[in-house]
């Protein structure tokens, strides 16, 4: 099995990396191979509401000039998925928050293939905001079918200047944690969907509050 790890800060080798290194360490040693990929500090396109992935169904954005395709597919590809963001202004970076949205349209264009699979987020922050950021990243894999790997705390560690987190003992605690964790929920999956296949969801009722009989 394989988890791809995406880092989206734009320090390739700062806090958020650290986290996302340090749970790596902890699939790996459960048999588990790890990739860590950076997208932060490059040019990368927000989603632009085109729906075109609905049309194209190719398991891929339209917009084919950043990195953000190269990372759906390690995705589509892995057991697993591990997104990691600082904290900027209490949320996820650019680049973390593009990957979420081209992510999330894509996957339920081509009807879902990220349903089943494990998903965890870590971020790093100086003092605060972090649960957000934190929430922010979830948010794909709950959208998703995705079930969630959890910790001992929430799965933040404190630091500013790049290696500062080297020293927060309990956030390390809790990637050390995270990872087991995610590593546990991984194999009972794997081992599960052998008898037990993943359910095929009903995503075909749709509600939209605008009644356009009621516009002028």
């Amino acid at each position: 099995m394989q988890v791809v790890a995406i880092n989206a800060s734009p320090r390739k080798e700062g806090n958020t990396h650290l986290l996302l290194k340090r749970v790596c360490e902890h699939l790996q040693a459960q048999s588990i191979d790890t990739e860590i990929i950076h997208i932060g500090a490059k040019p990368v396109h927000g989603c632009q509401g085109c729906r075109r992935c609905f049309e194209t169904r190719d398991r891929n954005c339209v917009i084919r000039t950043d990195p953000i395709n190269d990372c759906i597919g390690k995705m589509l590809d892995a057991d697993g998925v591990l997104l990691g963001s600082p904290t900027y202004f209490s949320d996820v970076t650019t680049e973390m928050k593009a990957l979420i949205d081209r992510t999330g349209y894509v996957s339920l264009a081509n009807d879902n293939p990220l349903a089943g699979k494990v998903g965890a987020a870590v971020t790093a922050v100086r003092r605060a905001g972090a649960q957000h950021a934190l929430d922010s990243m979830h948010h794909l894999f709950s959208v998703l079918e995705m079930p969630i790997a959890t910790s001992t705390y929430w799965n933040i560690g404190y630091g500013g200047a790049p290696g500062e987190a080297e020293y927060d003992i309990e956030g390390l605690q809790a990637m050390d944690n995270l990872g087991n964790n995610m590593a546990w929920l991984m194999h009972c999956v794997h081992t599960g969907s052998r008898h037990h296949p993943f359910p095929k969801s009903d995503r075909t009722r749709r509600l939209n509050f605008i009644r356009r009989d009621c516009m002028p």
